[in-house]
């Protein structure tokens, strides 16, 4: 058994969600949203890399050595499956362990909202899962391609850098390929899966512009596309996608986000009341005929007022989620508060107010 084990171990039986290491400190976990050092002494350069090397590939070994960061999956010797980032920094190297669940959680386990079952029902275009790192989008991507993968009978292909959650083939064929294993690039993968009768392809992150084409190119043919982007809201993720590309492909791209694009879905995860788990609260974006119209003349400012009225269709606002989910205690207050944009609304639930702003008194 690798000695990092006994870690990993430690930090999934008390439910935390990410395990860090890094020369000088203590090995940390991540407890709903809050960073804890574990009971144990700071870690010299050759105890961590010692730790590493026993679970890493001689090719990632070589890899990290040259001064890369190191991304790989990794099973421990009690089955736990983590997605490990290995990299340096100023005084050695780091590490972080994401523990990734055994089973593919649901959409209605999650309490996702309903729209997001009915989104997985298209069969062609691109929806896209949004959000700052560690918000949840990898665990909701994988429910839905799990929900896709129980009710209909397709070609799932899903490109991920590296694999996390491990999908059983149910009405579905479900292959999973992972980045720099077997495959170059996503924009490769993308290009390569359309020559092998998909239905569904997920992206695992459209990070550049070969990956945004390739991906648009297979929602514009007849597939279903999801895929990430590390943006914080609907206007942000349509003025990224139209960024990346040049810009005699700017008109082009806002043609194929106003036509094929189907939802952009936003979250961020905030910790319940008893501050013993967190739920993902989302904005949603469904592209109408306006939101559409909106994205070709350049007004991407004017979507959150369609955001406010398009609640029969499931979009939302992020505030609006929150609020309605601090009303019906499903989160916690003080949590929503740091997360909303417009915080008079908040305030008055707030019951630490050390975070609201500090009122100015002095005389003036």
């Amino acid at each position: 058994m690798a000695r990092i084990d006994a870690f990993l171990k430690l930090g999934t039986d008390q439910g935390c969600s990410d395990i860090h290491f890094a020369v000088g400190l203590p090995p940390m976990l991540r407890m709903y949203g809050d960073l804890l050092p574990i009971k144990f002494r700071d870690l010299s350069q050759a105890e961590l890399e010692g730790y590493v090397a026993e679970i890493m590939s001689k090719a990632n070994l070589d890899s990290l050595r040259k001064g890369n960061d190191v991304d790989f999956s990794y099973v421990s010797a009690n089955g736990g499956r983590f997605r490990v980032n290995v990299f340096r920094k100023d005084t050695g190297i780091g590490a972080t362990f994401r523990a990734i669940p055994s089973e593919v959680p649901s959409l209605d386990r999650l309490a996702l909202p309903p729209i997001i079952k009915r989104l997985c029902d298209n069969h062609q275009g691109m929806i896209l899962v949004t959000g700052s790192t560690g918000t949840g989008k990898s665990t909701t991507l994988a429910a839905m391609i799990d929900h896709i993968n129980q009710t209909r009978r397709a070609n799932i292909i899903s490109l991920e850098d590296p694999i996390e959650f491990v999908h059983k083939s149910k009405q579905s064929q479900v292959l999973q390929r992972e980045l720099n294993t077997h495959l170059p690039s996503f924009a490769e993968g993308v290009r390569a899966a359309m020559r092998e009768d998909p239905d569904v392809i997920l992206v695992g992150e459209l990070r550049d512009a070969d990956t945004i084409r390739w991906a648009m190119t297979a929602a514009e043919t007849g597939h279903l596309v999801l895929g990430t982007l590390h943006t914080t809201g609907a206007v942000k993720t349509i003025d990224r996608v139209v960024d990346a590309l040049p810009a005699d492909e700017r008109e082009q791209t806002k043609n194929f986000l106003s036509q094929s694009l189907i939802a952009v879905v936003t979250q961020v995860l905030v910790k319940t009341p008893d501050q013993r788990g967190r739920k993902a609260i989302c904005e949603i974006m469904i592209v109408t005929r306006a939101i559409g119209k909106l994205i070709m003349t350049d007004q991407t400012h004017q979507i959150p007022s369609q955001l406010q009225t398009g609640k029969e269709l499931g979009m939302q606002m992020l505030d609006q989620a929150l609020l309605a989910n601090v009303q019906a205690k499903e989160i916690d207050a003080d949590d929503a508060y740091v997360y909303a944009s417009d915080k008079k609304l908040f305030s008055r639930y707030v019951t630490d107010t050390s975070v609201l702003p500090k009122l100015d008194l002095a005389p003036g």
